[in-house]
C-alpha cells in the first residue's frame, strides 16, 4: 500500500512546448502544464466542460524525450506524486506551488504520417 500513498495519474494535453533546462550538476530538467478536462451537465441540463491546470516536473532523460516528441497540445497520460513548495518572489511575497514530479509517462497521441 506504501505506492498508493502519493501517486497521481492524469490524462491530458501539454499547456505549451516542455522547457528544459540543464543545471549546472548536468542534469537535465523540464517544466509544463497539463490540461485536464472535466465534462458534466448543470441543472439545467447544459453541457459543462471545466479545465484544470496541472505543474509538471520532468527529470533527467524523460525530459529530454518528452521536449523532442510532444509540443503544445499534445496528449500524454503521466504518473508521478504531488509536491509543494514555496518561494519569495521579487516583491517579497511568500508564494507557494503544487507540482507534479513526473515518473513515468505514456505518450497518447496519434502517430504522424513519415513521408
Amino acid at each position: 500500500m506504501n505506492a498508493l500513498r502519493n501517486k497521481v495519474q492524469l490524462i491530458g494535453r501539454l499547456g505549451a512546448k516542455i522547457e528544459v533546462k540543464t543545471l549546472e550538476s548536468g542534469k537535465a530538467v523540464g517544466h509544463a502544464t497539463l490540461a485536464t478536462n472535466e465534462t458534466y451537465k448543470n441543472q439545467k441540463g447544459e453541457k459543462i466542460t471545466e479545465t484544470t491546470w496541472h505543474n509538471l516536473v520532468i527529470w533527467g532523460k524523460q525530459a529530454e524525450v518528452l521536449s523532442k516528441y510532444t509540443d503544445k497540445g499534445s496528449e500524454i497520460g503521466i504518473e508521478g506524486k504531488l509536491t509543494n513548495r514555496s518561494y519569495t518572489d521579487k516583491n517579497g511575497e511568500k508564494k507557494y506551488i503544487t507540482e507534479i514530479v513526473v515518473n513515468d509517462f505514456l505518450l497518447m497521441g496519434k502517430k504522424e504520417k513519415e513521408d
